[in-house]
């Protein structure tokens, strides 16, 4: 047995990341603060291209250095989640538009939607300019996007 964090796991074309929710996650209500659902959520679109196989060290130390970047986000908050609720932050990679990524999200208690999340992610050169992904990237994100949404130019 090793003592390595989980990346969650692949349900079909959904990554689910279980999260719970500490003491230093809530406001002085005992809610999570809203701003820790944006921390969720990144941590499930990252592990998701873990598990895809994608690394951000490795993108940044590859032969085309490249980085992603949040360029839009629109959060919907639904339910409030408390200390010590068990959380799942599912997370569907489904479409690929030029350098965009456009990625649904949701974290949920149970069945309870509690907070969803539409994201477009854009592929960059270091200097920060957009750039379409390398197909080395695109052949390991493929397979999990909608069918036919992938920009194969």
């Amino acid at each position: 047995m090793t003592d390595r964090p989980t990346a969650g796991r692949f349900a079909g074309r959904e990554h689910r990341l279980p999260v719970r929710v500490y003491y230093e996650d809530t406001d002085f209500t005992g809610l999570v603060y809203h701003a820790n659902y944006v921390r969720y959520f990144e941590r499930g679109r990252s592990d998701c291209l873990r598990l895809m196989g994608i690394g951000h060290a490795e993108l940044l130390d590859g032969d085309q250095p490249m980085a992603f970047v949040v360029s839009k986000m629109e959060l919907r908050f639904l339910k409030p989640a408390r200390i010590d609720d068990e959380l799942v932050v599912r997370t569907f990679y489904e479409a690929v538009k030029g350098p965009r990524l456009l990625i649904r999200q949701e974290i949920a208690r149970g069945e309870d939607a509690l907070c969803r999340a539409d994201v477009e992610v854009v592929c960059i050169h270091m200097d920060g300019r957009p750039r379409r992904p390398t197909k080395p990237l695109m052949d390991k994100v493929s397979p999990w996007l909608a069918s036919g949404e992938g920009d194969t130019q």
